[in-house]
């Protein structure tokens, strides 16, 4: 079936805006870009066989569709050019960094990425990240490279802060992050040792809905910090090893998730 889509009318604006950003890409890799960027805006999918009615021109949607898969599939389209193409688009200002790992289904073998993002108006928006080589959580050094990489082009001058999940702690973690000048807000288990204690005993009363510190920072993983506690409607015990205030702690976390963390 042959399907007639007209030529986006800011295709050629964002073109040149797009040539300005990354100048080393092949002309036809940055149309097929283009392309595929408004086929994803007008379809609001990133599937391919939905992108594919939306692509200009009066071809069939399968050879629409082959189009988006060379497009995405492109060897120009690194992480580089990706990254230099959303950090122009950041805002000026500082912005909160959210790391995480998830699980993308790709063909019989799933992924499993580690992504660090920067969180926008509820979304986190990747920035950059790795495929794992195995299953289950990444480890420190993995981290570490994945956030320098963000630092040489996104200094730490223009970070909020991290905040991650409770797969992300361990001390030499921790202490990269201070001594990268990034404030962290990071969940930690229940068992985690604070001065000696389990994390539960300091907060073992705290009832769904209230928010509580310790009365002085303590060491958490080789590192001073304030923890703060709160309890979630399903009862399970919230602990966020943080450099910010009880306040500041609380509402950047639920940036990360606003959707599934109720604090």
């Amino acid at each position: 079936m042959q399907t007639s889509s007209p030529a986006f009318p800011h295709s050629t604006e964002l073109a040149a805006d797009f040539k300005r950003t990354v100048p080393f890409l092949r002309i036809d890799t940055l149309q097929r870009l283009i392309d595929v960027v408004l086929a994803m805006i007008s379809a609001q999918n990133v599937n391919h066989l939905k992108l594919s009615p939306h692509m200009p021109g009066n071809s069939s949607v399968e050879a629409k569709k082959r189009r988006v898969e060379r497009g995405v599939g492109d060897e120009q389209l690194t992480m580089r050019v990706f990254l230099a193409l959303i950090l122009t688009r950041i805002p000026p200002g500082k912005w909160l960094l959210s790391l995480d790992r998830t699980t993308w289904d790709h063909g019989e073998s799933p992924m499993n990425l580690l992504v660090l993002g920067v969180v926008i108006e509820g979304y986190t928006i990747p920035l950059v990240w790795d495929a794992l080589e195995h299953t289950g959580n990444s480890d420190t050094h993995t981290r570490m490279w994945l956030v320098s990489q963000l630092l040489r082009v996104f200094p730490a001058s223009r970070w909020r802060g991290l905040v991650a999940d409770r797969e992300f702690i361990g001390a030499e973690w921790f202490r990269f992050l201070r001594q990268s000048r990034i404030k962290r807000a990071v969940r930690v288990k229940k068992n985690t040792r604070l001065d000696g204690l389990r994390a539960s005993e300091w907060f073992d009363d705290i009832a769904p809905g209230q928010y509580r510190c310790l009365a002085e920072k303590a060491c958490v993983f080789g590192e001073i910090m304030q923890v703060v506690a709160t309890r979630s409607p399903a009862g399970d015990l919230v602990l966020i090893a943080t450099d910010f205030n009880v306040w500041d702690t609380v509402v950047l976390y639920r940036r990360r998730c606003p959707g599934g963390m109720h604090l």
